[in-house]
């Protein structure tokens, strides 16, 4: 069961609430690499560590199991595909906001769907 609310986070289909900072949209891919490259991007809570790399790998782990997968930049969105231990996480597009100096918000669906909001560290 642990597991299932792990996937939903990661799926971008748990919402987590944001801080008071107004959010700011990251449209261009140069933009989004400053704030990610070489860093990791962490939901605590679950125990989910992301990293977003330059050369379009998504590497991680939640709960203990690894987290791989692609990325790509397409009309002002961040694109993801990635497996999680076994479990395909779909292809979707996702808006992405700065909330703060030190969180990212992502939000499924091209900006329409459930939210997650990720610690840069």
């Amino acid at each position: 069961m642990l597991r299932l609310s792990i996937l939903a986070v990661i799926l971008g289909l748990a919402v987590l609430p944001a801080r008071a900072d107004t959010p700011a949209a990251v449209r261009d891919k140069s933009t989004f690499l400053k704030l990610v490259d070489g860093r990791a991007l962490e939901i605590g809570l679950y125990r989910l560590t992301l990293k977003v790399k330059g050369d379009g790998k998504i590497e991680g782990r939640a709960l203990g199991w690894d987290i791989t997968g692609n990325w790509g930049w397409k009309d002002g969105l961040f694109c993801r595909e990635m497996d999680w231990s076994g479990k395909v996480i779909p292809y979707n597009c996702q808006l992405v906001e700065a909330v703060g100096p030190d969180r990212l918000r992502f939000t499924a669906d091209a900006g329409q769907g459930q939210s997650a909001v990720f610690r840069i560290r």
